[in-house]
């Protein structure tokens, strides 16, 4: 992450999906982009080639990413969540259709106290997504 200022990172911790997430959150927003991938090797067993590190951004926020080589007894939790600023109706209605698709429905999009238009999901992955409507 060359020239980088970021101290603290969000790392999206996957079992054998981390490109394929990383790929598909860069198509959805706009100014976002793999920076670099670095795979596990032969020495990683059956895990040969998967994501051991990744940056990527998403409208120019970085992230990390990695597969983990161990299995473990937990995944993501709607406790931490990636809150988005949409700034149009049709941003906010994409990424809603886009996210929500193979995941779940936490908070559908509607309009709420806090919100003109609001929806909280759950993407195929486990990630957990906040998505607001900036006020017009």
């Amino acid at each position: 992450m060359a020239g980088s200022n970021s101290k603290i990172l969000t790392c999206l911790m996957f079992t054998g999906q981390a490109e394929e997430a990383m790929r598909f959150y860069t198509s959805l927003f706009e100014d976002s982009e793999i920076l670099s991938i670095t795979r596990h090797g032969a020495d990683a067993g059956d895990k040969e080639g998967a994501v051991m590190h990744a940056t990527f951004s998403l409208k120019g926020q970085l992230f990390m990413c990695m597969d983990s080589p161990i299995e473990h007894d937990f995944t993501f939790t709607p406790a931490i969540s990636l809150y988005v600023e949409c700034d149009t109706e049709d941003e906010i209605h994409r990424l809603f259709e886009k996210l929500s698709a193979g995941g779940k429905v936490l908070m559908p999009l509607a309009t709420y106290p806090f919100s003109k238009k609001f929806a909280w999901v759950e993407d195929k992955y486990g990630v957990s997504w906040q998505l607001n409507l900036v006020a017009q």
